[in-house]
C-alpha cells in the first residue's frame, strides 16, 4: 500500500497571515482604516504575541498593512515597492549577461502602451487631453534648451492615460518608470536628440487626438526604439 505524503502544515505565523487578511475582507476595511490592535488579533484568531507579531511584519513588506508607532496599524494603500525593488535587483545583475530582464520589462511596458492609446482612442471626445497638450509644450521647451527631464516624460504618460479611469495603469507604470530610474546610471545618457523626444512624445498624442489607430501604435514603437537602443548598447548589442 503506498502512502501519500501529506503537506506541511502552515507555519502560525502563516496562518495568522492569512487570518488578518481574512479579518480584513470580512469587516469591509479598505486603505486608511484602523485595525484591531496585537491584543485583540491574539485572541480574535488565538495564535500567540509572537506568530502575530511575525504575520504583521509580513504583511507591512507586502503593504497590506501600515504599522505607524505610535499610532496604530491601518489597512494598506496599495504600493508595487516590493515590485520594483525585486525587478530592479533582477535587472541590474543581468545587466552584464545582455540586460535581459530589463530588455523583458520594456516589452511588456511597450505592449501595454500600444493596447493603451487604442483604448484611449475608443473613448472619443470623452477624453479629455488638455492636460497632455501643457506637458508637450513644456517639453519641447525644454528640448530647445538641451534636454527633456525625467519628470516631465513620466507626467506625459501618466496624464496621457488617466481619462481611462484605471488607477491601476498609473501604479504599474510608475513602477516601470521607477526600474528604469534606479538604473539610469547603467543606462547611460539618452541616445536621442531632446528634439527627437519631444517630437516622438507628440506624435503618440497628435495620433490619439486624431483617432488614428494605427498611427497611434506606430508611435508608440517609435517611442521605445530610444528605449530599447539604451539596454541594447548595455549589452553590446546595437539594435539595427
Amino acid at each position: 500500500m503506498t502512502t501519500v505524503p501529506r503537506s506541511p502544515r502552515p507555519s502560525r505565523a502563516v496562518e495568522a497571515q492569512e487570518g488578518v487578511k481574512d479579518l480584513i475582507v470580512r469587516r469591509g476595511l479598505v486603505a486608511g482604516d484602523p485595525l484591531p490592535t496585537e491584543s485583540e488579533l491574539m485572541e480574535e484568531l488565538q495564535v500567540s504575541r509572537n506568530s502575530i507579531r511575525e504575520a504583521l511584519k509580513a504583511l507591512q513588506a507586502v503593504g497590506i498593512v501600515d504599522i505607524r508607532h505610535g499610532f496604530g496599524m491601518f489597512v494598506g494603500r496599495m504600493s508595487l515597492a516590493g515590485l520594483v525593488d525585486e525587478l530592479t535587483f533582477h535587472s541590474r545583475i543581468t545587466l552584464q549577461n545582455g540586460a535581459d530582464h530589463l530588455s523583458h520589462l520594456v516589452e511588456i511596458r511597450e505592449i501595454l502602451e500600444s493596447g493603451l492609446v487604442q483604448r484611449l482612442i475608443e473613448l472619443g471626445p470623452e477624453a479629455d487631453l488638455s492636460a497632455v497638450a501643457d506637458v508637450i509644450a513644456r517639453m519641447e521647451a525644454e528640448s530647445g534648451a538641451g534636454l527633456v527631464s525625467p519628470e516631465t516624460d513620466r507626467l506625459f504618460h501618466d496624464l496621457l492615460y488617466r481619462p481611462l479611469g484605471n488607477p491601476l495603469v498609473s501604479r504599474l507604470l510608475g513602477a516601470f518608470w521607477d526600474v528604469y530610474y534606479q538604473l539610469r546610471d547603467a543606462l547611460g545618457a539618452p541616445d536621442e536628440p531632446p528634439g527627437d523626444v519631444a517630437k516622438r512624445h507628440r506624435d503618440i498624442y497628435d495620433a490619439v487626438l486624431a483617432g488614428d489607430r494605427a498611427a497611434a501604435v506606430a508611435a508608440v514603437h517609435a517611442h521605445f526604439d530610444g528605449v530599447r537602443n539604451r539596454v541594447a548598447r548595455i549589452g553590446g548589442r546595437p539594435r539595427p
